[in-house]
């Protein structure tokens, strides 16, 4: 499993030969201007909420690459209006595609369309594929759900926001890998714009002190699993 960091919540995620993308904001986004969304591959595109900051870049991902669109019941119902594919989930629901097992889990935030339309209950996603387990929170508060995923899932890499004042902070996420038992972290949701701009090295300092590993990568930097 391959997965490369496109910036603020952008990821995309390779797994079986297949590709996905997660919550692309990336022309918006002046740091990753050099990304070029054109010649990303998609076949599927996941969405944790309705957000701009997280869904800029659907439709013009999905009409080059012909993605399905993965989310709750309004986003994707939203997107299918349009002529989009999508396979619609909800809280507590599972589906095997044909990449791996994905659950979709509770995410405490809000989530509405740029254009004011509802976005319905943000989540999170975990993913089971390659025999390598990861947990992608989407924008979320510290949570005691957070405690029941390894209940069904032991995972290997969990990618948490540690941006601040729209999500976690570091001290926050540092919590939530306790509930997640696990320790490997990849942070996301940070240094996009001034409200979410943090310490780097004091950031991975606090997960180190913790017995803990926070993975900050740079636009189109990629790690494997």
């Amino acid at each position: 499993m391959k997965i490369t960091f496109y910036g603020h919540a952008s990821l995309g995620i390779e797994v079986e030969g297949k590709h996905i993308i997660v919550d692309p904001f990336i022309t918006g986004n002046p740091q990753a201007s050099a990304i070029d969304i054109n010649t990303l591959k998609a076949d599927y595109i996941l969405l944790t909420h309705a957000h701009g900051d997280h869904v800029l870049d659907v439709e013009a991902i999905a009409k080059n690459t012909d993605a399905v669109i993965v989310s709750n019941a309004e986003i994707t119902s939203y997107y299918a209006t349009l002529g989009f594919k999508a396979h619609p989930m909800n809280h507590g629901g599972s589906w095997k595609f044909d990449f791996g097992k994905v659950k979709y889990v509770n995410a405490i935030h809000s989530s509405s369309f740029p254009n004011g339309s509802y976005g319905g209950n943000p989540g999170g996603f975990v993913i089971e594929g390659e025999h390598k387990n990861i947990y992608i929170a989407g924008d979320t508060a510290l949570s005691m759900d957070m405690k029941l995923i390894p209940m069904r899932t032991k995972l290997d890499l969990a990618i948490l926001p540690i941006g601040n004042n729209f999500t976690m902070d570091v001290e926050d996420a540092i919590i939530a890998s306790d509930f997640l038992e696990c320790d490997k972290i990849l942070g996301y949701h940070f240094d996009t714009f001034g409200y979410i701009e943090i310490n780097h090295e004091e950031s991975i300092r606090k997960f180190f002190d913790k017995g803990k590993d926070l993975m900050l990568l740079e636009i189109g930097e990629s790690i494997e699993l």
